[in-house]
Protein backbone atom coordinates (compact mmCIF):
# COMPACT_ATOMS: atom_id res chain seq x y z
CA UNK A 1 0.00 0.00 0.00
CA UNK A 2 1.94 3.05 -1.20
CA UNK A 3 1.53 6.75 0.33
CA UNK A 4 -0.40 7.97 -2.01
CA UNK A 5 -2.87 5.52 -1.68
CA UNK A 6 -2.74 5.76 2.22
CA UNK A 7 -3.06 9.70 1.97
CA UNK A 8 -6.29 8.98 -0.11
CA UNK A 9 -7.78 6.46 2.55
CA UNK A 10 -6.87 8.93 5.21
CA UNK A 11 -8.99 11.76 3.02
CA UNK A 12 -11.96 9.06 2.84
CA UNK A 13 -12.09 8.51 6.75
CA UNK A 14 -11.25 12.61 7.60
CA UNK A 15 -15.31 13.30 7.43
CA UNK A 16 -16.21 10.60 9.80
CA UNK A 17 -15.56 12.57 12.74
CA UNK A 18 -12.55 10.29 14.38
CA UNK A 19 -10.75 12.45 16.28
CA UNK A 20 -7.32 11.28 14.60
CA UNK A 21 -7.76 9.65 10.97
CA UNK A 22 -4.08 9.52 10.08
CA UNK A 23 -3.32 5.87 9.18
CA UNK A 24 -0.24 4.18 11.37
CA UNK A 25 -0.45 1.19 10.72
CA UNK A 26 -1.12 -1.16 8.07
CA UNK A 27 -0.93 -4.86 7.94
CA UNK A 28 -2.23 -7.31 4.87
CA UNK A 29 -4.46 -9.95 5.86
CA UNK A 30 -4.07 -13.05 3.98
CA UNK A 31 -7.07 -14.78 2.16
CA UNK A 32 -9.38 -14.11 -1.00
CA UNK A 33 -8.26 -14.90 -4.87
CA UNK A 34 -9.99 -11.38 -6.31
CA UNK A 35 -8.86 -8.29 -3.75
CA UNK A 36 -6.11 -7.35 -1.54
CA UNK A 37 -7.37 -7.13 1.77
CA UNK A 38 -5.58 -4.76 4.06
CA UNK A 39 -6.27 -4.03 7.98
CA UNK A 40 -5.85 -0.47 8.65
CA UNK A 41 -4.82 1.31 12.30
CA UNK A 42 -5.62 4.92 12.74
CA UNK A 43 -3.83 7.10 15.01
CA UNK A 44 -6.91 7.12 17.27
CA UNK A 45 -6.78 3.81 17.64
CA UNK A 46 -9.86 2.80 15.68
CA UNK A 47 -9.26 0.20 12.77
CA UNK A 48 -10.78 -0.54 9.69
CA UNK A 49 -10.65 -3.59 6.90
CA UNK A 50 -9.51 -2.49 3.37
CA UNK A 51 -10.15 -4.35 0.21
CA UNK A 52 -8.91 -3.06 -3.08
CA UNK A 53 -8.49 -3.82 -6.59
CA UNK A 54 -6.66 -2.16 -9.31
CA UNK A 55 -8.78 -4.06 -12.02
CA UNK A 56 -11.86 -4.38 -9.97
CA UNK A 57 -15.24 -4.06 -12.29
CA UNK A 58 -17.14 -1.00 -11.89
CA UNK A 59 -19.79 -1.08 -9.61
CA UNK A 60 -18.51 -4.36 -7.85
CA UNK A 61 -17.17 -2.90 -4.43
CA UNK A 62 -20.38 -0.67 -4.44
CA UNK A 63 -22.80 -4.05 -5.24
CA UNK A 64 -20.92 -5.35 -2.32
CA UNK A 65 -21.59 -2.41 0.49
CA UNK A 66 -25.47 -2.57 -0.61
CA UNK A 67 -25.83 -6.30 0.17
CA UNK A 68 -24.24 -5.83 3.03
CA UNK A 69 -26.17 -2.85 4.49
CA UNK A 70 -29.56 -5.03 2.89
CA UNK A 71 -27.98 -8.10 4.84
CA UNK A 72 -27.75 -6.01 8.00
CA UNK A 73 -30.55 -4.40 8.05
CA UNK A 74 -32.16 -7.74 8.75
CA UNK A 75 -30.81 -7.67 11.98
CA UNK A 76 -30.88 -11.44 11.55
CA UNK A 77 -27.15 -12.39 10.88
CA UNK A 78 -23.77 -10.36 11.42
CA UNK A 79 -22.47 -8.83 8.48
CA UNK A 80 -19.01 -6.28 8.78
CA UNK A 81 -20.38 -2.47 8.09
CA UNK A 82 -19.92 -0.86 5.19
CA UNK A 83 -18.00 2.61 5.73
CA UNK A 84 -18.57 2.96 2.08
CA UNK A 85 -16.34 3.05 -1.48
CA UNK A 86 -13.89 5.23 -3.43
CA UNK A 87 -11.50 5.47 -5.91
CA UNK A 88 -7.71 6.36 -5.49
CA UNK A 89 -6.32 8.28 -8.21
CA UNK A 90 -3.22 7.21 -10.15
CA UNK A 91 -1.55 9.63 -13.04
CA UNK A 92 -3.81 12.48 -14.43
CA UNK A 93 -5.96 11.97 -11.61
CA UNK A 94 -7.54 8.78 -13.35
CA UNK A 95 -9.00 6.00 -11.27
CA UNK A 96 -6.29 3.59 -10.44
CA UNK A 97 -7.49 1.33 -7.33
CA UNK A 98 -11.16 0.98 -6.50
CA UNK A 99 -11.80 -0.17 -2.39
CA UNK A 100 -14.24 -0.95 -0.10
CA UNK A 101 -13.82 0.37 3.76
CA UNK A 102 -15.37 -1.75 6.20
CA UNK A 103 -15.44 -2.49 9.87
CA UNK A 104 -12.87 -4.60 11.50
CA UNK A 105 -13.87 -7.40 13.20
CA UNK A 106 -10.86 -9.31 15.62
CA UNK A 107 -11.69 -12.57 15.03
CA UNK A 108 -11.57 -15.20 17.75
CA UNK A 109 -11.68 -19.42 18.17
CA UNK A 110 -15.08 -20.50 17.13
CA UNK A 111 -17.48 -20.98 19.93
CA UNK A 112 -18.91 -24.46 20.81
CA UNK A 113 -22.43 -23.29 19.41
CA UNK A 114 -20.73 -21.61 16.62
CA UNK A 115 -22.62 -23.99 13.75
CA UNK A 116 -25.81 -24.14 15.95
CA UNK A 117 -26.01 -19.85 15.99
CA UNK A 118 -25.36 -19.84 12.35
CA UNK A 119 -28.19 -22.28 11.42
CA UNK A 120 -30.56 -20.29 13.38
CA UNK A 121 -29.35 -17.08 12.30
CA UNK A 122 -29.81 -18.19 8.80
CA UNK A 123 -33.11 -19.74 8.86
CA UNK A 124 -34.18 -16.28 10.44
CA UNK A 125 -32.31 -14.40 7.80
CA UNK A 126 -34.04 -16.88 5.17
CA UNK A 127 -37.48 -15.75 6.89
CA UNK A 128 -37.38 -12.23 6.65
CA UNK A 129 -39.16 -10.60 4.02
CA UNK A 130 -40.51 -7.20 3.56
CA UNK A 131 -43.79 -8.38 1.75
CA UNK A 132 -41.86 -8.86 -1.42
CA UNK A 133 -43.63 -11.66 -4.05
CA UNK A 134 -41.32 -11.41 -6.86
CA UNK A 135 -37.65 -12.65 -6.85
CA UNK A 136 -34.40 -11.00 -8.26
CA UNK A 137 -32.62 -7.81 -6.36
CA UNK A 138 -32.91 -3.69 -6.84
CA UNK A 139 -30.10 -4.14 -9.29
CA UNK A 140 -27.86 -6.81 -10.88
CA UNK A 141 -24.83 -7.42 -8.76
CA UNK A 142 -21.65 -10.11 -8.83
CA UNK A 143 -20.84 -13.67 -7.91
CA UNK A 144 -16.72 -13.47 -8.08
CA UNK A 145 -15.98 -11.80 -10.85
CA UNK A 146 -18.78 -12.76 -12.93
CA UNK A 147 -22.24 -10.52 -13.42
CA UNK A 148 -25.35 -11.43 -11.40
CA UNK A 149 -28.74 -10.43 -13.24
CA UNK A 150 -31.32 -10.05 -10.85
CA UNK A 151 -34.25 -8.70 -12.74
CA UNK A 152 -37.57 -9.50 -11.08
CA UNK A 153 -39.19 -12.23 -12.36
CA UNK A 154 -42.54 -13.91 -10.78
CA UNK A 155 -41.82 -17.20 -11.47
CA UNK A 156 -38.60 -18.81 -9.99
CA UNK A 157 -37.80 -21.19 -12.45
CA UNK A 158 -37.88 -19.02 -15.02
CA UNK A 159 -35.94 -16.29 -12.98
CA UNK A 160 -33.33 -19.51 -12.61
CA UNK A 161 -33.57 -20.98 -16.12
CA UNK A 162 -32.72 -17.69 -17.36
CA UNK A 163 -31.14 -15.20 -15.16
CA UNK A 164 -28.48 -18.43 -12.95
CA UNK A 165 -28.06 -21.53 -15.57
CA UNK A 166 -28.92 -19.81 -18.77
CA UNK A 167 -26.64 -16.66 -18.16
CA UNK A 168 -23.83 -18.94 -17.12
CA UNK A 169 -24.23 -21.47 -20.29
CA UNK A 170 -23.97 -18.20 -21.84
CA UNK A 171 -20.57 -17.05 -20.34
CA UNK A 172 -19.28 -20.60 -21.46
CA UNK A 173 -20.29 -19.85 -24.52
CA UNK A 174 -18.68 -16.79 -25.22
CA UNK A 175 -15.37 -18.48 -23.54
CA UNK A 176 -15.13 -21.09 -25.88
CA UNK A 177 -17.00 -23.79 -24.68
CA UNK A 178 -20.08 -22.86 -27.82
CA UNK A 179 -20.34 -26.51 -29.57
CA UNK A 180 -19.89 -28.85 -26.62
CA UNK A 181 -21.94 -31.30 -24.33
CA UNK A 182 -22.08 -28.71 -21.79
CA UNK A 183 -23.90 -26.05 -23.86
CA UNK A 184 -26.05 -28.83 -25.57
CA UNK A 185 -27.47 -30.24 -22.56
CA UNK A 186 -27.53 -27.34 -20.30
CA UNK A 187 -30.10 -25.85 -22.86
CA UNK A 188 -32.26 -29.40 -22.33
CA UNK A 189 -31.76 -28.86 -18.88
CA UNK A 190 -33.39 -25.23 -18.69
CA UNK A 191 -36.31 -26.84 -20.66
CA UNK A 192 -36.74 -28.81 -17.93
CA UNK A 193 -36.36 -26.68 -14.73
CA UNK A 194 -39.91 -25.89 -14.70
CA UNK A 195 -40.84 -29.29 -13.76
CA UNK A 196 -37.24 -30.15 -12.01
CA UNK A 197 -37.74 -27.19 -9.68
CA UNK A 198 -41.26 -27.52 -8.50
CA UNK A 199 -41.40 -27.26 -5.00
CA UNK A 200 -43.20 -25.87 -1.59
CA UNK A 201 -45.15 -22.40 -2.03
CA UNK A 202 -43.05 -20.03 -0.21
CA UNK A 203 -42.26 -16.15 -0.16
CA UNK A 204 -38.73 -15.71 -1.92
CA UNK A 205 -36.12 -15.50 0.82
CA UNK A 206 -33.00 -12.86 1.04
CA UNK A 207 -29.87 -15.29 0.38
CA UNK A 208 -26.43 -14.49 1.01
CA UNK A 209 -25.95 -15.96 -2.20
CA UNK A 210 -22.43 -17.18 -1.85
CA UNK A 211 -22.11 -18.72 1.50
CA UNK A 212 -19.33 -21.25 1.39
CA UNK A 213 -16.92 -21.56 4.51
CA UNK A 214 -14.43 -18.90 3.00
CA UNK A 215 -16.96 -16.66 3.55
CA UNK A 216 -17.54 -17.03 7.13
CA UNK A 217 -15.76 -15.99 10.29
CA UNK A 218 -15.55 -15.62 13.76
CA UNK A 219 -16.42 -12.45 15.81
CA UNK A 220 -14.57 -11.32 18.95
CA UNK A 221 -17.32 -13.86 20.73
CA UNK A 222 -16.26 -16.30 18.45
CA UNK A 223 -19.81 -16.09 16.83
CA UNK A 224 -20.91 -16.04 13.34
CA UNK A 225 -19.89 -13.47 11.10
CA UNK A 226 -20.89 -13.36 7.07
CA UNK A 227 -18.80 -11.76 4.55
CA UNK A 228 -18.17 -11.37 0.58
CA UNK A 229 -22.55 -11.59 -0.07
CA UNK A 230 -24.23 -11.40 -3.65
CA UNK A 231 -27.34 -10.62 -2.09
CA UNK A 232 -30.83 -11.66 -4.04
CA UNK A 233 -34.48 -12.77 -3.16
CA UNK A 234 -35.02 -16.46 -4.30
CA UNK A 235 -35.81 -19.84 -2.91
CA UNK A 236 -34.01 -20.37 0.49
CA UNK A 237 -32.52 -23.82 -0.99
CA UNK A 238 -30.75 -21.98 -3.46
CA UNK A 239 -28.65 -20.94 -0.33
CA UNK A 240 -27.65 -24.52 0.00
CA UNK A 241 -26.33 -24.95 -3.37
CA UNK A 242 -23.02 -23.42 -2.36
CA UNK A 243 -23.45 -24.49 1.01
CA UNK A 244 -22.90 -27.97 0.05
CA UNK A 245 -20.33 -27.85 -2.77
CA UNK A 246 -17.15 -27.68 -0.93
CA UNK A 247 -18.13 -28.80 2.62
CA UNK A 248 -17.09 -26.75 6.17
CA UNK A 249 -20.26 -26.67 7.81
CA UNK A 250 -20.90 -29.36 10.86
CA UNK A 251 -23.86 -31.18 10.69
CA UNK A 252 -25.30 -29.24 13.79
CA UNK A 253 -25.67 -26.63 11.59
CA UNK A 254 -28.08 -27.91 9.31
CA UNK A 255 -30.07 -29.45 12.21
CA UNK A 256 -30.39 -26.46 13.77
CA UNK A 257 -31.30 -24.90 10.69
CA UNK A 258 -34.23 -27.47 10.05
CA UNK A 259 -35.21 -27.39 13.54
CA UNK A 260 -35.86 -23.61 13.07
CA UNK A 261 -37.52 -23.68 9.44
CA UNK A 262 -37.87 -27.49 7.85
CA UNK A 263 -37.19 -27.98 4.41
CA UNK A 264 -39.54 -29.60 1.95
CA UNK A 265 -39.62 -32.78 0.72
CA UNK A 266 -37.01 -33.06 -2.68
CA UNK A 267 -34.95 -30.29 -1.62
CA UNK A 268 -31.91 -32.78 -2.15
CA UNK A 269 -32.51 -32.94 -5.36
CA UNK A 270 -33.37 -29.18 -6.14
CA UNK A 271 -30.03 -28.38 -3.76
CA UNK A 272 -28.38 -30.28 -6.48
CA UNK A 273 -29.40 -28.48 -9.44
CA UNK A 274 -28.83 -25.08 -7.20
CA UNK A 275 -25.08 -26.19 -6.98
CA UNK A 276 -24.63 -26.63 -10.58
CA UNK A 277 -24.62 -22.68 -10.95
CA UNK A 278 -21.75 -22.52 -8.76
CA UNK A 279 -19.98 -25.47 -10.96
CA UNK A 280 -20.68 -23.81 -13.98
CA UNK A 281 -19.91 -20.44 -12.55
CA UNK A 282 -16.23 -21.63 -11.29
CA UNK A 283 -16.20 -23.32 -14.49
CA UNK A 284 -16.42 -19.46 -16.29
CA UNK A 285 -13.86 -18.30 -13.52
CA UNK A 286 -11.11 -20.87 -13.32
CA UNK A 287 -11.09 -23.39 -15.73
CA UNK A 288 -12.10 -26.73 -17.21
CA UNK A 289 -11.15 -29.18 -13.85
CA UNK A 290 -14.92 -27.77 -13.19
CA UNK A 291 -16.59 -29.36 -16.44
CA UNK A 292 -16.83 -33.00 -15.15
CA UNK A 293 -18.69 -31.67 -12.12
CA UNK A 294 -21.02 -30.00 -14.40
CA UNK A 295 -21.32 -32.45 -16.54
CA UNK A 296 -22.45 -34.89 -13.89
CA UNK A 297 -25.34 -32.86 -12.94
CA UNK A 298 -25.92 -32.06 -16.28
CA UNK A 299 -26.30 -35.76 -17.37
CA UNK A 300 -28.48 -37.43 -14.18
CA UNK A 301 -31.39 -34.69 -15.12
CA UNK A 302 -31.62 -34.59 -19.20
Amino acid sequence: MNRQFISCLERFIEPMGLSDSRIIGVEPVPGGTINQATKITLQSGSQFFVKRNPFSIPGMFECEAHSLDVMRSTKTVRVPMSHGTGNALGAGNAPETTFLLLEWIDSAKRATDFFESLGRQLADLHQWNIGLRDYGFDHDNFIGNSTQPNPTFTSWSEFWAQHRIGHQLKLAANSGWHDSDLIRLGEKLVDRLDSLLAGPNEPPSLLHGDLWSGNLIADESGQPVLVDPACYFGSREAEFGMITLFGGFEQNFFDAYHETWPMADGSDQRIELYRLYHLLNHLNLFGGSYLESCLAILRKYT
